[in-house]
């Protein structure tokens, strides 16, 4: 089980987006993911008639280290560490670390 997952919002902790918040569009491998409107970057596309894409200067969510970033807790208002717990059905959960509450 992963402690971060597509869906999640989280915060960056290091880099020239520090302090940006945003959602996990998708998780690249086991050790990058792309995050909604974080580490944008300008790409020249060319155009793709079959595909009905129009060429031209698009921006791109680059993906970023998982290392970089945190998931946002919004009961305290601020980023937090991912944990594991087991419920009374013993299915294996994700939790704060700081409140112990289900993710």
């Amino acid at each position: 089980m992963r402690k971060i997952k597509k869906g999640d919002d989280v915060v960056v902790l290091s880099g020239k987006n520090k302090g940006k918040r945003g959602a996990v569009i998708k998780i690249v491998d086991n050790a990058y993911a792309q995050i909604q409107g974080v580490n944008t970057q300008k790409k020249h596309q060319k155009p793709n008639p079959s595909n009905g894409t129009t060429g031209g200067i698009v921006t791109v969510d680059m993906p970023i280290h998982l290392s970089n970033i945190a998931i946002y807790n919004f009961s305290l208002k601020k980023h937090d560490r991912v944990g594991f717990s087991v419920d009374s059905e013993n299915n294996k959960i994700r939790v704060y670390k700081s409140t112990s509450e289900k993710i």
